[in-house]
Formats: C-alpha cells, structure tokens, sequence
C-alpha cells in the first residue's frame, strides 16, 4: 500500500479500503455495500464515498447513472490498497464469516462460495492464560495431552510466542519436562493454566531455531512434465521456476506442510505433492535432526 501524507483514522482507512476494493473488482460500488459492511446509515456511507473522492483519490471514481452506482474512472490508482486480487478474495472470506455472525454486515457479494473446515478450538480459560503468561514472560503450568502422552501430563512451560498455521494455534516455549523448547498447541490443554509468580528464565532471545532464520527455495516437481511445470510456476508466482521463503528453523515443518511437503517423505504422485525442495542442502541440518530426534520434535501433530 502506498503510503499517505495525511493522518487517516483506522476506522475511515477501513471503509476506503472497502470502497477501493469493491470499485476495483466488483465494477460497481454502491452506498449499500458500506452500510451492509460496517453496519452504517446511507447518509454516512455516501459522506465517506465523498471523503474518499475529495481527499484520498479525487479521480479514481465516476458515478454511473444507468448502472446507479460509482465505476472505476479510466485513471483509477490503487491509493489505500495494493491492487492485488487476494485483497478482494480475501474480502470475499471474511465477508462470509463475518455474515454467518452478523447477517447485517453481509456487503452481498453474489457468485461465490467459501469452504472452510472446523478450526481446532481452544478453551477461553487456556487462551486468556497462555496469552497473559507470554506477555508477562512468567512460566505456567497445565495439564496437556499429545498423541505420545495421549492421558495428558502436567507441564511446566515458558511460553515466548503464539504462532498460527495451518488452522489451528500454537504456543511456542520452554518445556520444563524435556528440558527444550517445543511448540504446543492449544487445543490440547485441559482445565485452567496456572500462571506462576516466577518470571521464565528461558526467553525467546535463548530458542535458537525461533532465532535461526532459514530460506526454503520451492520448485515445481520436476517429475512433472516441462508444461505442467510451468503451470505450477506460474500458481506460486515463482520467478525462474523458484521461490524463495523466509522464515525460522522453528516453523520449517509448518511452512513445508502448508505447501504439501512432509520431511523425508516424497508422495508417489507428483500431481498431488506438485512443488518440492530446490535447496535440500540448507535444510539438511534441520531435515537431520528431525530424523535423529523424532522423538523430541514438537509435539504439534
């Protein structure tokens, strides 16, 4: 997004962003598509239509009197937006979640359908403490149950980040019981944490896989024929049929798995696994240890 010169408050910058949005990809912008989204009278919707145009971008809106709506002129400029379509993909998820909550704030955005999966839920009482122990950098005890201790244990942890990935959230810390860091996922503490007095002595600047960053270079697989390759080249956005991922040794296996790719494991079909590793050797420490330790791998599966 381009950056303004001007002060925008938060919730204005929200409703410009939505008629940018929906001008750019829908064609058509009306005052019910701010009033549907932000639960809004027409009267402040039209005013904030007019803000937009008279502050942000004088010239990227004409209003179309046989079609009753605002069209994008043919000098439109992304101003608060980037342009890209999964801004308006995007638009089109939380716009049906947030229409399953609240059927007033549906924009009514026809011809198009999300399908979603059941997100592993955590207990209100579980979040509110692993949130409020990682902020105050204190340790907690809970009881947790993994499919390798599938009668649930009584840990001792010094969580330092809550991670997302892969429909379901995890709490990356100190584990007290294996004396290292692993990844815990929410959904499987029990009962209400207890949040101890003593400050954790084992913090995020001591995790050297959080603090080890990693770059993952994605291929098309190259049991792939030449034209099906470039296929999937072209789906990730890859240059030279490369993409470059960076993140931390911790979240390799949760970036490989959002990609389909399982550690030391190729899927007979190339169709279905598509992309692989082009830079295995980077990896190789991680891949090494994982073997070795399987028994010691974060207890997320």
């Amino acid at each position: 997004m381009k950056k303004t010169e001007w002060p925008i408050r938060w919730d204005l910058l929200l409703r410009y962003r939505l008629i940018e949005i929906i001008a750019l990809w829908e064609g058509r912008l009306t005052t019910n598509h701010i009033c549907h989204g932000f639960g809004i009278g027409r009267q402040q919707a039209s005013k904030d239509i007019n803000t937009y145009l008279r502050e942000v971008a004088p010239d990227n809106l004409e209003y179309d009197r046989h079609l009753k709506g605002y069209v994008p002129s043919s000098n439109f400029r992304p101003v608060v937006t980037q342009g890209h379509s999964d801004e308006y993909l995007d638009l089109l998820a939380r716009n049906d979640a947030l229409s399953q909550t609240f059927e007033s704030l549906d924009i009514g955005l026809p011809n198009s359908t999300v399908i979603t999966i059941p997100k592993r839920l955590a207990e209100p009482a579980v979040v509110r403490a692993v949130v409020a122990a990682t902020r105050q950098g204190r340790r907690v005890q809970a009881e947790y149950f993994s499919l390798s201790e599938p009668r649930g244990v009584r840990r001792t942890i010094e969580p330092h980040t809550l991670v997302y990935s892969d429909q379901r959230w995890h709490v990356r810390g100190w584990c007290e019981q294996h004396n290292q860091y692993r990844d815990f996922v929410l959904s499987r503490f029990r009962g209400t944490p207890q949040i101890l007095p003593e400050r954790s002595r084992h913090t995020v600047h001591q995790d050297e896989d959080w603090n080890r960053k990693v770059t993952i270079e994605l291929r098309p697989d190259r049991r792939l024929s030449a034209e099906q390759q470039a296929i999937i080249a072209n789906d990730y956005n890859m240059t030279n049929q490369r993409l470059r991922l960076d993140t931390r040794a911790a979240l390799v296996r949760y970036v490989l798995s959002m990609v389909g790719i399982r550690p030391n494991t190729k899927d007979p079909d190339p169709l279905i696994q598509q992309v692989e590793v082009a830079n295995p050797e980077a990896l190789a420490p991680w891949f090494a240890s994982r073997k070795k330790n399987r028994e010691k791998v974060a207890e997320t599966c």
